[in-house]
């Protein structure tokens, strides 16, 4: 599969994509490392405005978007299933993960990662 598309977004997204980028949370940081120059064979660009939202990590070649959600999420349901609803219109596909599990259980979210990945490619 490959997406590649522009998808929208607003100038107020991207001008905060880019502070979020200089601010990357700890977890954030972890994962970047592991995502960056191909290392799980697809590109990612981090804190990706799309629409009036900004994603945490986003590939343009499979259409995946990797949320790393923090206390503040816990009671931000609503509006982050609101936010994940109008992105997935679309055609962006979506991944979570918490601090916690990035920060205590890298293994497990590397490998579920990498399925994705490879799942996604095969479509």
């Amino acid at each position: 599969m490959s997406l590649q598309k522009v998808l929208p977004y607003t100038k107020e997204a991207r001008a905060l994509s880019k502070i979020l980028r200089k601010e990357m949370t700890g977890s954030e940081k972890v994962i970047w490392e592991k995502i960056r120059k191909k290392q799980l064979e697809v590109d990612f660009f981090r804190q990706f405005p799309i629409l009036d939202y900004v994603v945490d990590f986003y590939c343009k070649e499979i259409g995946l978007a990797i949320e790393i959600d923090g206390s503040l999420h816990d009671n931000q349901f609503i509006e982050d299933s609101k936010r994940q609803s109008r992105i997935e219109q679309l055609g962006v596909k979506f991944i979570r993960f918490s601090n916690d599990q990035v920060l205590n259980n890298f293994e497990v979210v590397l490998k579920e990662l990498k399925e994705t990945i490879d799942l996604l490619k095969e479509e």
